[in-house]
């Protein structure tokens, strides 16, 4: 692969320590032979840790950063360290055409920032968005942006999301035709707030892109499998996200107790173990970790802060698939023909 081609993984971040980081690296290594690596941290830890990747070791190269971002540190406090800290610089290694993307675990706030400061927004696109994965009912996961980047939105940043989303389907789960479909109190035409109606009437006339515009979806639908992605602003996003993540909790909470309340609820639960396990496996956040800046001027992938090797591993099988179908192009091809057609 060529260095441009490379993953820059902040070595540093996530709150399981390095060894998980590292680990994460290798199983990817194993998954993609032929990927490459930017270690970006400590260069004394990440030599220790590569003694138990002995593969890893011979396709990676250790880039040394002397400080960590803190988990409760303040954004506007990371991006003055943005020069001496493993995320800032690996950060630093996109924008010089280094690396491919950048992956890191760490503090989403200051990862947030330094990367928009960094690497600046695409031509034609005002503001970035954070878009996620989500799991549901149908065949594949679906696309859901924005979970936080951007707590107020007009017209045209939402139509610019599910351009953006809809190029990001295509890579991340393999779709021709991402079906599209605005967040809304109502799947009416009439429902919703202008900003959202008017979005809609754009997308709707977008005819000419690879998408497939659905209208309005509403909260309760987001997880049947029956929209690829799922657009809104950053507010609805965030709140719409943490409670899908609670409700999970709560009915996997639920079981839990139900299968310890008896000596019968236990034989019961032996006998349906296999399908617990597998909604345990579905709901597991680490199979489908890995949230994307998008609308930047290079790839940057935010791993959950408390992935496992797993989830590590998963964030970065993002990044390479995004780095290989080369989104960014994409995500200008498309803003720039719905731009060219409306005009």
């Amino acid at each position: 692969m060529t260095k441009a081609s490379r993953i820059a993984v902040d070595a540093m971040g996530g709150d399981e320590g390095i060894a998980v980081m590292l680990a994460g690296v290798a199983h990817a290594r194993r998954r993609f032979p032929g990927m490459e690596f930017f270690l970006v941290g400590d260069e004394t830890a990440i030599r220790q840790g590569l003694e138990n990747h002995p593969n890893l070791s011979a396709a990676s190269e250790i880039v040394h950063a002397p400080e960590v971002v803190g988990g409760d540190e303040k954004p506007s406090q990371a991006l003055r360290r943005a020069k001496t800290t493993s995320m800032g610089i690996a950060i630093d290694l996109v924008k010089q055409g280094r690396a491919g993307a950048a992956v890191s675990s760490g503090n989403t706030g200051a990862l947030m920032s330094m990367a928009k400061l960094s690497l600046r927004t695409m031509p034609g696109i005002d503001r970035p968005a954070l878009a996620a994965l989500l799991p549901t009912l149908g065949e594949t996961d679906c696309v859901m942006l924005d979970l936080g980047a951007n707590t107020e939105c007009d017209t045209r940043n939402l139509v610019q999301f599910a351009v953006m989303g809809a190029a990001y389907a295509r890579t991340a789960l393999d779709l021709e035709q991402p079906r599209v479909a605005l967040l809304n109190i109502g799947t009416e035409e009439l429902k919703g707030t202008d900003t959202v109606r008017d979005a809609a009437a754009q997308l709707r006339g977008a005819a000419h892109l690879p998408l497939d515009f659905k209208g309005f979806i509403e909260g309760d639908r987001l997880s049947r499998g029956d929209i690829d992605v799922i657009v809104c602003d950053g507010f609805s996003g965030n709140i719409a996200l943490k409670t899908a993540e609670g409700t999970a909790r709560f009915v996997a909470d639920l079981l839990r107790r139900a299968f310890q309340s008896s000596t019968r609820s236990k034989i019961g639960f032996l006998i349906s173990k296999p399908a617990t396990e597998l909604l345990r496996h579905h709901l597991d956040p680490n199979n489908h970790n890995g949230a994307v800046f998008l609308g930047l001027n290079g790839l940057v992938v935010k791993s959950h802060g408390g992935a496992n090797e797993l989830g590590v591993q998963n964030a970065i099988a993002v990044a390479a698939k995004m780095v290989r179908d080369d989104l960014t192009r994409r995500i200008i091809e498309d803003l720039g023909n719905f731009e060219a057609r409306a005009a």
